[in-house]
């Protein structure tokens, strides 16, 4: 057992049974889709309705029951498992960049998985959330056995120096950090485009907007992982082409966002959504233009 690993267990022990740990199961063809609870989020209150008008904001808030001041979304890192694979999809928050998250560590131990279980990673986008748990104290990739997996189009403009510059005030320490870990892995990344299956039976649906090179991913056929395409259960349901600046490229996203809803319903796939609530886990069902989500 390495370091990594021994850590991760004894925290585990501490702490189970643990009422923050979040799962949800799907039986999925051979195998099993599980959502593992990284902690989660501590924004602004106004940080996806703030372009929206204020009436219409209050009346979201009340029907979802959103507090004014505070928003906190789970963080639900995906996790496909059969007979040979456990395929991870993000690797969560890690311990640098807010205290709330970052927990995916205790959420392996209690599903009885280290980090040399995971066979494959799979990256929606490079967000701190999603990506910054990827390096373990000493700089080493936390998930050693492990192939990873990311879109050409998102490395690319992660890795680009310029980045940092263009990205906005906001954002800089999202390019910082994502340059510094995507380099350090460069030499084991596998690149892959909208369209192509980088690991069987998963394949790469382009879901740009949201970061320039967001991808979700269908699985086997029947569901979809949305990442942050989708990133609550409230007005990008109800309002799916409301641009939120919540989003790297608002417009972008909010075309990108329709365009999924339509297939999720047409389609009729189960999604899992890394900020959605009740282990992430759901369907959706269409109204006209709108849509609900809804759980299990």
């Amino acid at each position: 057992m390495k370091r990594r690993d021994f850590l991760a267990f004894s925290a585990a022990a501490l702490t189970l049974p643990r009422t923050g740990f979040a799962a949800t199961e799907l039986a999925l063809g051979d195998g099993k889709l599980i959502t593992l609870s990284d902690g989660n989020l501590t924004l602004p209150g106004d940080f996806v309705l703030a372009n929206m008008d204020p009436v219409q904001a209050a009346a979201m808030r009340q029907k979802y029951n959103l507090a004014a001041d505070s928003y906190t979304p789970p963080c639900n890192v995906t996790l496909y498992q059969d007979a040979t694979r456990n395929v991870l999809f993000d690797v969560g928050a890690g311990p640098d960049f807010m205290p709330s998250a970052g927990k995916l560590d205790e959420a392996l131990a209690a599903a009885g998985l280290t980090h040399d279980d995971i066979t494959h990673v799979l990256f929606t986008h490079a967000h701190p959330d999603h990506l910054w748990g990827l390096l373990d104290d000493f700089d080493e990739p936390q998930f050693a056995n492990a192939e990873y997996f990311i879109g050409q189009a998102e490395f690319d403009y992660w890795i680009d120096p310029e980045t940092v510059n263009t990205i906005g005030e906001a954002r800089t320490t999202f390019a910082a950090g994502a340059a510094r870990r995507l380099d350090i892995l460069a030499e084991q990344l596998n690149f892959f485009n909208d369209g192509d299956e980088p690991v069987t039976g998963v394949t790469a649906r382009l879901s740009a907007g949201h970061t320039p090179g967001h991808m979700s991913f269908i699985l086997g056929g029947k569901a979809l992982i949305t990442g942050d395409a989708i990133s609550n259960n409230f007005v990008a349901f109800e309002q799916p082409g409301f641009a939120t600046p919540s989003d790297q490229d608002p417009e972008m996203a909010a075309a990108t966002r329709v365009g999924l809803l339509d297939q999720i319903t047409a389609d009729g796939l189960t999604i899992s959504g890394f900020h959605l609530p009740g282990g992430g886990v759901g369907t959706v069902t269409r109204q006209g233009d709108s849509y609900t989500y809804i759980e299990g």
